[in-house]
């Protein structure tokens, strides 16, 4: 055999193989921010909740959801960052306004945070 038609017929196998591993399709999206976050010990269990303080930064009372600019979130080993928390009620945002600053306590439930519980600081 000579060497093209050896590299030819390893260039097929590859491309065999690639195609049978399918499409990185299985990837967690580039928008599912909770994805980038291995769960740790603390993280694995949905119950466990995880407590931060942050600032009110946008309130989406319809949507249920409030963008926060959060400290860190040791237990879920997530560094300070603003992003958008979805509330698991929506009651837990009346009486908050943009600026407001607030402890916060969230889960991670398969793979998406949720804020459980949300008070003022004071």
């Amino acid at each position: 055999m000579n060497r093209s038609h050896t590299f030819a017929v390893t260039l097929a196998t590859l491309a065999a193989a690639a195609l049978i591993a399918g499409p990185a399709s299985s990837q967690p999206k580039a928008s599912d921010h909770a994805s980038h976050h291995a769960a740790s010990p603390a993280s694995a269990d949905a119950n466990q909740a995880n407590s931060a303080d942050g600032e009110v930064r946008r309130i989406d009372r319809e949507a249920g959801r409030v963008t926060l600019r959060h400290g860190d979130i040791k237990t879920l080993d997530m560094p300070p960052m603003t992003m958008v928390f979805t509330v698991r009620d929506k009651a837990l945002l009346e009486g908050f306004k943009t600026g407001d600053k607030v402890k916060f306590k969230v889960v991670n439930e398969a793979g998406k945070l949720i804020i459980t519980e949300m008070q003022a600081l004071r």
